[in-house]
C-alpha cells in the first residue's frame, strides 16, 4: 500500500483559491490519470476516472474502494481508494511562489498514478470576489474578463504530480 498525493500548480492572474467545483472533497468530481502496473510496470492505454461517490465492495467484505482493475498485460488486480480531507485550494500566493498545493489523496495498490488529466469541474474566484464555476481546464488554460473588478482573469501553466506521501 502506497499513499500518492495529487498535487496541483498553475499561473493564476488575479485569481486565487482554484479547486474541484465542490471543494476538494467533492464527492461527483472526477479525477482522470493513468495507471501504472506495480509488477510489470505496464502503463494504461486509457485514463482512468475515479469518483469518491464510487463505491465497491473489497474481496471478503473488508471494506470499500473507489477503483478496482484488473492489468491487461499481467492480470494483476489493483485498487485506487479515495483519502478525502487532506486537499486545499491553490492560492494566488501558492501560485505565484511556484508552490503545488494537495488536492487528494489516493491509496494505490498495485498500481502507481500518473499523468493527471485536466478537465471541467474546477470553480476558482477572482480577487475582485467574483466566482468562476464549471471551470474548463482540459484546453489547458481558462482566461475571461472580470467585469466586477475591472481586469483579465486567466489560468495558465498548468502542472499536477503524484507525491508518495506517509
Amino acid at each position: 500500500m502506497v499513499n500518492y498525493m495529487l498535487m496541483i500548480c498553475a499561473d493564476l492572474e488575479n485569481l486565487t483559491d482554484l479547486q474541484p467545483q465542490g471543494g476538494c472533497d467533492d464527492p461527483n468530481f472526477s479525477y482522470f490519470f493513468k495507471l501504472k502496473c506495480g509488477r510489470c510496470r505496464e502503463l494504461s492505454q486509457k485514463e482512468t476516472c475515479v469518483t469518491l461517490n464510487e463505491t465497491l465492495p473489497l474481496n471478503q467484505g473488508k471494506g470499500t474502494t473507489n477503483l478496482i482493475q484488473k492489468c491487461k498485460f499481467c492480470g494483476r488486480e489493483g485498487t485506487v481508494t479515495m483519502i478525502p480531507g487532506r486537499g486545499k485550494a491553490l492560492t494566488q500566493e501558492a501560485s505565484e511562489s511556484g508552490t503545488y498545493s494537495p488536492v487528494m489523496l489516493f491509496d494505490c495498490r498495485g498500481y502507481e498514478p500518473v499523468d493527471f488529466i485536466f478537465g471541467d469541474g474546477w470553480k476558482v474566484e477572482s480577487i475582485a470576489g467574483t466566482k468562476y464555476e464549471a471551470v474548463d481546464l482540459s484546453g489547458g488554460d481558462f482566461a475571461e474578463y472580470d467585469e466586477k473588478g475591472e481586469c483579465p482573469v486567466m489560468i495558465s501553466n498548468l502542472r499536477s504530480k503524484f507525491e508518495v506521501v506517509k
